[in-house]
């Protein structure tokens, strides 16, 4: 479904991507783990359009990427639930799904709206009141619902744990299984790599811009080099 060949990519003349390698296939979930400052959540921006791609390509579906503007790449069913999730917070909760389905203008907005909602039922509790209302763990099931209404075949997730209870954690990436349910394939970046990777089929590690390492997710668990570095053990 997609694949990135040599990107690279810049701030400035500072390049922080350098030829970065990766592919995913239809209904597979694969992570990309690393430290913070590793270049994970400007490869994401590389993909959703709002990073420049200074060499490289990236292919969806079999059709170039690059030359797509950001705008235009939902349309093509490609969605991304931001770091930090970037929700509006004065807008209410189903004011924010709605400007998710913002490309949609049929009957089946309804049903997107109530398919979110049985996914993430706190959200229908709270559908009227402010997004800014909500708590870490509720803007973060609002981004990736935001995300959802644009009907995805694939799933751009930005350290969706970020910042939240472990208990909150398990909930979301008990989520992000679900999503594969819905036939949404899910490309997860996550500097959690232990529950990351415990719900991915692949992963690759990042490091300052390269891919240093990629494999089965259960193959990288049981790396000694991954569990030092990234899993405490």
């Amino acid at each position: 479904m997609l694949t990135v060949e040599g990107l690279r990519s810049r701030y400035g003349r500072i390049e922080v991507l350098h030829g970065i390698d990766l592919e995913v296939q239809s209904g597979e979930i694969v992570t990309v783990v690393g430290a913070n400052g590793a270049g994970k959540t400007t490869l994401l921006r590389c993909l959703s359009g709002v990073q420049p791609v200074s060499s490289g390509t990236i292919t969806f579906r079999g059709e170039a990427l690059v030359p797509v503007p950001a705008y235009r790449r939902l349309a093509r069913g490609l969605a991304q639930s931001p770091e930090g999730r970037q929700i509006f917070t004065n807008l209410t909760v189903e004011e924010n799904l709605r400007l998710g389905a913002f490309l949609f203008a049929d009957d089946r907005v309804e049903k997107d709206m109530d398919d979110a909602f049985r996914m993430f039922p706190v959200l229908k509790e709270k559908r009227n009141l402010a997004a800014g209302g909500l708590s870490g763990g509720q803007q973060q099931m609002l981004a990736m619902a935001r995300a959802l209404m644009g009907r995805p075949s694939c799933l751009l997730l930005d350290e969706p744990s970020m910042g939240l209870a472990p208990i909150i954690v398990a909930q979301i990436f008990e989520v992000v299984k679900g999503i594969r349910d819905l036939g949404v394939t899910t490309l997860l970046v996550e500097q959690n790599a232990f529950g990351a990777l415990k719900i991915a089929d692949r992963g690759y590690v990042m490091e300052t811009g390269h891919i240093t390492m990629s494999g089965g997710a259960e193959e990288l668990i049981a790396d000694p080099r991954i569990r030092e570095a990234y899993l405490g053990i």
